[in-house]
C-alpha cells in the first residue's frame, strides 16, 4: 500500500513545478521544519530526498513541492490525485533550531522557496520578526508568493530579469536588509551557488547564517556516507547531521563537485525516460 495523493497543483509550467498534498499520516504527526522525506515513486525506482513543506498533523496530510530535474522527479510529476507513492519515509533529519531570536531573515531562490515556508512560519509563530527575501530568474518562476507573505512581517521579491519585484539578485536585498537594521539570524535555502554567496554577504556583519543543504543522498539514514559535506574542516553527514549547517563553515566548492559527479548519467537516463515516452505516443506530438 502506498501513500496516496490528495491534492496537485502545478506551480510552473516549464520547468514544470507541481505541489502535492500526500496522505501521510506517521510524517505529518512528527514533522517540523527543516526536515526531510526520501521517496520512492515505484519499485524500479530510485530513493529522493524533499524537503517537507508543510505537515498537518490534524488530518494527516504532508506537503511537498518537487521541480521536474530528473527521470524520477519526471516520473512523480507526472501522478495525478488519487494515485499513490510507493514509499514515503520520514520525517529525516534535524530540524531548524526555531527560538526567539529578534529578527530573522529567510532567503530563498527558486524551488528553495518552498522550504522558506515552513520557516518563515516557525520562526514567526516563536516570536520573531521575519523578513523574507525570494527570489526567482523570472517573475514565471517565483512560486509559493502568497504563503510566505501570510507567515513573515516583510517580503523582499528579487528576479533576475526585473520582470518582478526589483531587479537583481537576494544577496542584493540581504546586503541592504543588513545595513538598515541588526539581523539577529539568517536562514538560507536555493542553489549551492546562491548560498554560498548569502553566506558571503552575511559574515561582514557577523550574522549567524545556517544553509540546507541538498548533497546526493541514498539511504537517509547516515549509513552509506553518500551526503557527506565538509563543515569546519570536519566531515558530516547531510542526513543526520543536517541537512542544515553553519554557512561561513561550509566548503561549497567541494559540495559544488560532488553534486556534478553524476550529471551526465543523469541527464542520459532522464533522456531515455522521455524518448521512451515519445515513442510510446505520451508526449505531445509522439507517434
Amino acid at each position: 500500500m502506498g501513500y496516496r495523493i490528495l491534492k496537485k497543483r502545478v506551480l510552473v509550467a516549464d520547468p514544470k513545478t507541481v505541489y502535492f498534498e500526500v496522505d501521510a499520516a506517521a510524517v505529518a504527526a512528527k514533522a517540523k521544519a527543516g526536515q526531510f522525506i526520501i521517496l520512492r515513486v515505484s519499485e524500479p525506482g530510485e530513493r529522493i530526498p524533499l524537503t517537507i513543506a508543510q505537515a498537518r498533523p490534524d488530518d494527516g496530510v504532508t506537503t511537498i513541492v518537487v521541480q521536474e530535474v530528473g527521470k524520477t522527479t519526471h516520473d512523480l510529476c507526472n501522478l495525478e490525485e488519487g494515485q499513490e507513492i510507493l514509499d514515503f519515509a520520514g520525517p529525516l533529519g534535524q530540524p531548524t533550531h526555531i527560538e526567539k531570536r529578534g529578527t530573522v531573515c529567510c532567503v530563498g531562490g527558486g524551488i528553495g522557496n518552498a522550504v522558506v515556508w515552513p520557516q518563515a512560519k516557525a520562526f514567526h509563530e516563536a516570536g520573531n520578526k521575519v523578513i523574507s527575501i525570494i527570489g526567482a530568474r523570472t517573475k514565471g518562476l517565483l512560486i509559493l508568493e502568497e504563503e510566505i507573505r501570510a507567515a513573515s512581517d516583510e517580503v523582499i521579491v528579487t528576479t533576475d530579469d526585473g520582470s518582478y519585484g526589483r531587479k537583481g539578485l537576494v544577496t542584493d536585498a540581504l546586503k541592504e536588509v543588513c545595513e538598515r537594521e541588526t539581523v539577529d539570524e539568517c536562514i538560507t535555502i536555493g542553489p549551492v551557488i546562491m548560498m554560498k554567496f548569502v553566506a558571503a554577504t552575511t559574515k561582514p556583519f557577523q550574522v549567524p547564517t545556517q544553509v540546507s543543504l541538498n548533497p546526493i543522498m541514498v539511504d537517509g539514514t547516515g549509513m552509506c556516507g553518500a551526503c557527506r559535506v565538509t563543515v569546519g574542516g570536519q566531515t558530516k553527514f547531510a542526513c543526520v547531521d543536517g541537512p542544515e549547517f553553519d554557512g561561513h563553515q561550509v566548503d561549497f566548492d567541494e559540495l559544488m563537485k560532488r553534486l556534478a559527479y553524476y550529471r551526465d548519467l543523469e541527464k542520459i537516463s532522464y533522456d531515455r525516460a522521455l524518448e521512451r515516452e515519445c515513442r510510446c505516443g505520451k508526449c505531445e506530438g509522439g507517434e
